[in-house]
């Protein structure tokens, strides 16, 4: 994709204003007191993942109404804690994958949980948590619109619940310092990431790449890529649901939530991304309240930085993240 949203000058300024339900902090209060009603029941079972170098964990927790949530937990071999943590959240089709296959932040030294996605993980990477409660409303096919005419019955209602649950796994585990975890993901991780920044008061830092889940107004109206592309289908075939949809999905925009955010925040975006625009990462980061930075990489589309910026990554979470 060529450069074709706004140009760089304008991203970097742009602040759209976007409409803030004005129940929104109750309602999150309301969801994660809901949700911590329920025995944590985090387990953390051994698991032979076949590396060597890592000791690795079957991990299950209580998630949104109690449910169960699957993760992975790596350490390295013979650590001794208190260790910082890094809590992962994958893309949009992937689940936890298989055991061996995300280690890198456990690799350089961090206790590493990588949570699976309620009812995704038959795309890319395999998943094993279902979602029981899915109301099972008419949608779209895909998860952007499941139960998108309340916010009590949206589905990343239930996604970022579960992701706060990921956190309070992680800080009740003997080897991990509960004051030094992270979170971080790319696009719909990322979107996830910045959720939990907003609903976790004392994360230590969030790295948010290439976000997904971010400025509604603008993303669903501008590409007519997936996963947004969702949306528009929907409402293309139920034109009376539009007033509905957008002040659901404004509970769970990440340009919206980020206003509640304290962490330092790392954010990464391609310029030439089709799938998330880059405009609407920057919406969520000029947004954010906390200490922020943001790394451009012009010339790539919705793989961000990869592998590039995994290295800026590791030096910005070393410095926030050291005892």
């Amino acid at each position: 994709m060529s450069h074709q949203d706004m140009p760089l000058a304008e991203m970097r300024a742009y602040r759209p204003d976007l409409a803030v339900p004005p129940d929104l902090d109750r309602f999150w209060s309301d969801t994660l007191a809901e949700a911590r009603g329920h025995p944590l029941d985090a387990t953390f079972t051994r698991f032979d993942s076949g590396l060597a170098v890592l000791e690795t964990f079957d991990v299950s927790f209580a998630g949104f109404g109690g449910s169960p949530v699957r993760a992975w937990l790596h350490m390295p071999a013979g650590s001794r804690g208190p260790l910082p943590a890094v809590v992962e959240f994958v893309g949009y089709g992937g689940g936890r994958g298989l055991a061996h296959e995300r280690v890198l932040w456990a690799t350089a030294g961090y206790a590493h949980l990588v949570m699976d996605t309620r009812g995704q993980g038959s795309s890319w990477a395999v998943g094993d948590t279902p979602d029981p409660d899915a109301t099972g409303e008419p949608s779209h096919p895909g998860f952007m619109t499941q139960g998108i005419l309340d916010p009590r019955t949206y589905y990343y209602r239930r996604i970022y619940t579960d992701a706060v649950r990921a956190v309070d796994a992680i800080r009740a585990h003997p080897a991990v310092d509960p004051a030094r975890v992270a979170a971080t993901g790319g696009s719909q991780g990322g979107g996830m990431s910045l959720a939990v920044a907003s609903l976790v008061d004392d994360l230590a830092a969030v790295a948010p790449d290439v976000p997904f889940l971010c400025d509604f107004p603008r993303a669903t109206t501008f590409v007519d890529t997936n996963p947004y592309a969702e949306v528009a289908r929907y409402l293309k075939a139920h034109r009376d649901h539009v007033e509905q949809a957008y002040r659901t999905l404004a509970y769970f925009d990440g340009a919206i939530l980020g206003r509640r955010a304290t962490a330092p925040a790392l954010f990464s975006v391609g310029l030439m991304d089709g799938i998330c625009p880059p405009s609407t990462v920057y919406a969520a980061f000029n947004h954010y309240a906390g200490p922020r930075e943001i790394r451009e990489y012009p010339f790539n589309d919705h793989e961000g930085g990869q592998g590039f910026h995994d290295r800026v990554k590791m030096a910005w979470l070393r410095e926030r993240l050291r005892a």
